[in-house]
């Protein structure tokens, strides 16, 4: 089996260094040599295909080994003071924009391409989503305004928490009535808040040990124990392991660092998540592309096709209609934002975790493969011209 990583492994790295050579956002070459793979008859690559695409080994790689990993990463190099000052855009998009993209999937899928209430509120919610590893490896390159980018890193590691409460409760919903819709609310303020808990809770304690260390080796060790405890006592307790990540490592990026963290920690801490989030993106956006040979797409085009539209469109009323309520918004960040919401491998992660006695379960599958491909080869090489066309820096 490990050998099938190796191999893997190093197909990633030599696609993630000809993307910086020919100065491209890797995790779109990355997809695109998954997708060759996946498709041309290589039959020494086999094997690794068929074991890579399976269902248990994808959901397993994302969301068990690196989904941790990959959040923390991210939260606890975004400043909370810099959150702070930018909390109600950030707030805006991840609560109220999540809410209005996933309604509008679910009604516009339901009536236009005829999906059942239940198919039509899971796609929604998986669609709800931008994925922070596809938005943060693509923003970073292009070098944008750092409150533009706090923003949209805040929005993609918030509302990824949201949609996943979300999924849960879609998946349970069968039909829609007052006492359904209260019960749900409620479940979702109840693992919201809870994850939260879970998230500060832990973050502080390991900010009030590492004050009292001062040896980066144990510090780092520390924080994977954090990123990986927090979001497995989340998940005990039915709640978000993603929320609860987030949380814990805002705290410990900033209260923790402030605390007791020396120069030489807060250096070797950065260099190794850096790395642990390189290898867990190559690896996850080639497997994106190899998923294709797992995927039957047949007599699913014209839903395929109508999926992405409606996707499109749901996210740029959201983005609008949630940052109307910020007057202090630039007109041209709007377009940015809503056109820089890619999907990512999460979002395939939850559906493979879905038994496949989900009635449905292969339509929504191609449509949320679809529509992650269309986001990251579409969307995400088109970004950097959008940005220029805006003029933006």
């Amino acid at each position: 089996m490990i050998h099938y990583w190796l191999v893997l492994l190093a197909i990633a790295v030599a696609i993630a260094y000809l993307a910086d050579k020919t100065k491209q956002p890797y995790p779109t070459l990355l997809v695109i040599a998954g997708l060759l793979l996946g498709l041309l008859p290589i039959p020494a690559m086999d094997e690794l295909k068929d074991y890579i695409a399976s269902d248990h080994v994808f959901q397993t790689t994302v969301i068990l080994i690196f989904l941790s990993a990959l959040i923390g990463d991210a939260a606890i190099k975004l400043h909370f003071h810099e959150v702070k000052e930018n909390k109600r855009p950030i707030l805006l998009l991840s609560l109220l924009g999540t809410l209005i993209t996933f309604v509008l999937v679910a009604v516009l899928c339901s009536v236009f391409l005829g999906l059942s209430l239940q198919k039509a509120l899971v796609f929604g919610a998986l669609m709800a989503a931008t994925d922070p590893v596809s938005v943060l490896s693509i923003f970073k390159s292009l070098g944008l305004n750092s409150k533009l980018s706090t923003i949209v890193e805040g929005e993609s590691l918030a509302n990824d928490g949201v949609a996943v409460v979300l999924f849960k409760i879609a998946l349970v919903t069968t039909m829609l009535s007052m006492s359904s819709l209260l019960d749900g609310t409620l479940e979702f303020a109840k693992v919201v808040i809870g994850s939260m808990v879970i998230g500060l809770l832990g973050g502080f304690l390991a900010s009030r040990i590492t004050s009292r260390i001062d040896n980066y080796l144990v510090e780092i060790g520390l924080s994977i124990v954090l990123f990986y405890g927090v979001f497995e006592i989340a998940e005990m307790f039915h709640l978000s392991g993603v929320i609860s990540v987030v949380f814990a490592g805002l705290l410990l990026g900033t209260y923790g660092k402030n605390i007791g963290m020396s120069d030489t920690t807060l250096e070797k801490m950065d260099s190794f998540w850096e790395v642990i989030a390189f290898i867990g993106n190559a690896l996850i956006f080639l497997m994106v592309g190899l998923e294709i040979s797992n995927i039957n797409f047949t007599d699913k085009w014209q839903e395929i096709g109508g999926s992405i539209v409606i996707v499109l469109l749901a996210r740029f009323i959201a983005v609008y209609v949630s940052l109307a309520m910020d007057r202090d918004m630039p007109s041209a960040w709007k377009p940015i934002i809503a056109w820089g919401g890619l999907k990512g491998s999460l979002s395939i992660a939850l559906l493979l975790g879905v038994s496949p006695a989900f009635e449905g379960r292969d339509l929504l599958l191609a449509m949320t493969f679809s529509n992650v491909v269309f986001s990251l080869l579409v969307q995400g090489t088109t970004l950097s011209r959008l940005v220029a066309v805006l003029k933006v820096k």
